[in-house]
């Protein structure tokens, strides 16, 4: 059985036992980033390789340590800021691929670009390489690519080699390549781009096989099938992205012929599993109350599917397999106060790594081995705060004025009684969803004595495509409503002060505060708005330089009175809330001028505004310096409006 020495048990203890600080935590605590994230393991599981954040000085670190000899090594370091870690992946037992990031302007247009690089954790003097450079290359492009770390395959068996997907030869339309990752530019082309083919899948055998085919136009997509490199391409599904509801390919089984995808049904996402041999299709797994729509998880062993990963499951994976359902089980029952991620997994599936966390304890990862039935403690993402006493989460369901139930998340101080000093805090996306789990946002604001909501209003994923759906052209109607009424319910069940509410979002969630100042003008005593969209008329307008445009007007619409009609920016002369407004300067998903023209029209008008641009900011508030100067003003402008 699964057993924790004396060490461990110190730890958990440790872990489990709350302290209730006399005067609030500094801002700091919360607004840290984490402090270790994504670990994985070699796959020999002698090594593990992290990503550490570092505050002085400011910068993040790819970090290498020995498992089973003392020793770690610094393996690739960036500023956060220029250059930023988008992903890592061990290729073999002593080489690690990391994709990189980094702003750039294409054609008068920014954007972010990514390269592939690759490192040799044994070398003494480590030095990043890059796997491919196409300019130059001996591929004779007429393109270079714009993200250059898409890997469609990484060929676990095959240590030197992974299959990429670079459009070199015609820009959208890629085409896959096998890469040596120790030889830089060494390519061979296995399957030419085409037929507006987008995205490409291999099987368990490492031959492509899928190809998801997109009209960016029109949004007619097709999911291309073969059997073989000597067969045809054949049409499998089709379907408008624009208008039907999505099928989506999730990977083979270890049976060539056995596909699983999710679609619809009884509108919610379901997964299916279908025998191309047979073209016969079988039900899997779904749920009646959420859409299913995680990726697959295998058998690093074996190949296997053995389950999918599930938002509505505890400890987030639905397993198939017996073993896993088991093994699983074991972890509970050891660490029974929170919800426990099995996250990776030695090849042989000896030594894993687990996750853990709730509401009221930050993320803490721990290291396992199953043949020697130990689970040990590595490190707390949130260090300042594991000891802190956090509250937790409710899910609660509320009344919209159409008579829709809408789920949320309830979140109360602890050690204040009701009505509270409340803040809504609707979510981005709006293709996103709340959950429960450590939260730092609310866990900040739960800290400052304020009651914290938040709704998932309709528009958000995870409830099925009707639900989901509101959201088209639906920006500041029904979903900017259920927001609305999410605070009327909080304030007629007397949980908060309906004198002492405010409204903080990011992104869309930024917008819909911002609309709530103009369709809720009385209901709210603030507003918070990080990296916000506020004129929606010139947000498609601008999205003409992109590829996606005809998807943008889609989803958020393209008559401009209407537009005009849904936007803050055009009701200033309305507004009588005070706001605060944050964004970074170098945001490459909304443009920093959405915040500095709507500030300067407030400002023109005469209204309690306050603008805080970041310096070299981005959409996710990944500089240190910039996510602590956010918290710091939300502080100060939550507590002149709230206490």
């Amino acid at each position: 059985m699964l057993r924790m020495d004396l060490r461990v048990v110190t730890l958990l203890t440790a872990l489990m036992t709350s302290v209730v600080f006399s005067d609030p935590l500094p801002v700091k605590y919360f607004s840290a980033l984490p402090k270790y994230t994504s670990p994985k393991l070699s796959p020999d599981g002698s090594k593990l390789a992290m990503i550490q954040n570092l505050q002085k000085p400011e910068m993040a670190v790819l970090r290498m340590i020995h498992l089973d000899r003392d020793g770690s090594k610094l393996l690739v370091r960036t500023d956060n800021e220029d250059v930023r870690i988008r992903w890592f992946r061990w290729a073999n037992n002593k080489t690690l691929l990391v994709g990189l990031s980094y702003a750039w302007n294409r054609y008068g247009v920014d954007t972010r670009e990514t390269r592939l690089v690759a490192v040799d954790v044994d070398q003494v003097d480590v030095e990043p390489r890059a796997v491919i450079e196409p300019k130059t290359s001996s591929l004779r492009n007429e393109h270079n690519s714009q993200y250059q770390d898409t890997v469609v395959d990484f060929l676990p068996d095959d240590p030197d080699h992974i299959l990429m997907a670079l459009d070199l030869d015609q820009a959208l339309q890629p085409s896959v390549y096998k890469v040596n990752i120790n030889k830089r530019n060494s390519t061979e082309r296995l399957v030419r781009g085409k037929m507006r083919i987008r995205e490409w899948f291999t099987d368990q055998q490492h031959r492509v096989r899928i190809g998801r085919s997109v009209d960016y136009d029109d949004g007619q997509t097709r999911i291309m099938h073969r059997f073989n490199a000597e067969d045809d391409w054949k049409t499998l599904f089709e379907y408008n992205a624009m208008k039907d509801p999505a099928i989506t390919i999730r990977g083979f089984g270890l049976d060539p012929n056995i596909l699983y995808y999710t679609k619809y049904l009884d509108d919610k996402q379901a997964l299916f599993k279908m025998d191309l041999s047979l073209q016969q299709s079988e039900l899997v797994f779904a749920d009646e109350h959420y859409d299913v729509d995680g990726r697959l998880l295998y058998s690093d062993k074996t190949g296997e599917v053995i389950g999918i990963l599930n938002a509505n499951a505890t400890g987030g994976r639905v397993y198939f397999d017996d073993e896993y359902k088991s093994f699983k089980a074991l972890v509970d029952n050891a660490l029974p106060e929170t919800s426990n991620f099995l996250v990776d997994f030695s090849r042989d599936e000896q030594r894993y790594l687990l996750y853990t966390e709730s509401d009221s304890q930050p993320g803490a990862y721990y290291l396992g081995h199953r043949g020697k039935g130990e689970l040990g403690f590595l490190f707390s993402q949130y260090p300042g705060l594991i000891q802190a006493e956090l509250p937790e989460h409710e899910l609660v369901t509320y009344t919209a004025r159409d008579g829709t139930k809408i789920e949320g998340y309830l979140t109360v101080p602890i050690g204040h009684q009701a009505p509270f000093p409340t803040i809504i805090h609707p979510h981005g996306g709006p293709g996103a969803r709340d959950m429960d789990g450590f939260d730092y946002w609310t866990s900040f604001f739960a800290s400052r004595g304020y009651a914290v909501f938040r709704p998932n209003f309709r528009g958000s994923s995870g409830y099925g495509y009707e639900f989901a759906m509101e959201q088209m052209k639906g920006w500041g109607l029904t979903m900017q409503d259920d927001i609305t009424d999410a605070a009327l319910w909080l304030a007629d069940k007397g949980i908060a002060d309906a004198q002492k509410m405010c409204i903080v979002g990011a992104s869309y969630g930024g917008y819909a505060a911002a609309m709530a100042t103009v369709k809720a003008p009385d209901l709210f005593r603030c507003a918070v708005a990080f990296a916000g969209v506020f004129n929606l008329k010139d947000l498609v307008s601008k999205s003409r330089r992109y590829t996606n445009y005809a998807f943008v007007k889609n989803q958020i619409g393209d008559n401009w009175d209407d537009l005009e009609a849904r936007s803050p920016y055009y009701y200033v002369s309305k507004i009588k809330t005070p706001l605060l407004l944050l964004h970074g300067e170098d945001d490459r998903v909304v443009d920093v001028y959405q915040s500095e023209d709507f500030a300067d029209e407030l400002e023109d008008e005469g209204k309690v505004v306050r603008y805080v641009e970041l310096e070299n900011g981005d959409h996710y508030l990944s500089i240190q310096r910039n996510r602590h100067r956010v918290f710091k003003e939300l502080d100060s402008f939550l507590g002149e409006h709230l206490q």
